[in-house]
């Protein structure tokens, strides 16, 4: 049995990927999680994780923020971080700036997570249809939802409730598509 074992900047993502995974995931895949105390923690803590993690069949997804950083710089720093070892595919994605660009790419998963009426039909304006260009999606989702959201627990509720396929984030995207192809 496969294990897929995802090393995380912080527990909102762990949420997301908790709701995403019975649509996303094999049912008999068995999933990790590891969540690191913040940006630094997860990059100072990477390697010795990787190179201690003794389960075979073990493939790994690092997912971290963007936040005020430049993507591929951030990515190869992460990948540099990672062990070489062909027993241990290592996945690596950045959310374009921070996580809640995934959730401002599903306004309807937004609406039906927190129950709040009216934001889906926001998804048609111009700067929703990309959220990866926004620069503090955090702040544009709490004025949003009126200070609704709350990391841990709307990532908890808007999770189960992300479109696969239709998200405008492209980094959610990329994430789901590297994912399936591990899994």
């Amino acid at each position: 049995m496969k294990t897929l074992v995802f090393l995380l900047e912080e527990p909102s993502a762990r949420e997301m990927l908790e709701g995403l995974r019975p649509r996303l995931l094999p049912s008999e895949t068995d999933v990790r999680y590891v969540v690191f105390r913040g940006k630094q923690d997860l990059e100072k803590n990477l390697t010795r994780k990787l190179r201690g993690w003794l389960t075979p069949e073990c493939v790994f997804v690092v997912l971290r923020d963007q936040d005020a950083g430049e993507c591929r710089e951030i990515k190869r720093r992460l990948l540099d971080l990672c062990p070489a070892a062909p027993e241990k595919p290592i996945l690596v994605r950045i959310a374009c700036h921070e996580l809640e660009s995934f959730y401002l790419g599903d306004l309807a998963a937004v609406e039906r997570g927190l129950g709040i009426r009216g934001l889906a039909r926001r998804q048609r304006e111009t700067h929703f249809r990309d959220p990866d260009s926004m620069p503090n999606p955090s702040q544009v989702l709490g004025n949003l939802t009126d200070q609704t959201y709350q990391k841990v627990l709307g990532s908890r509720a808007i999770g189960p409730h992300l479109d696969l396929e239709k998200n405008a984030s492209r980094s959610f995207q990329a994430l789901i598509s590297g994912i399936r192809t591990l899994a």
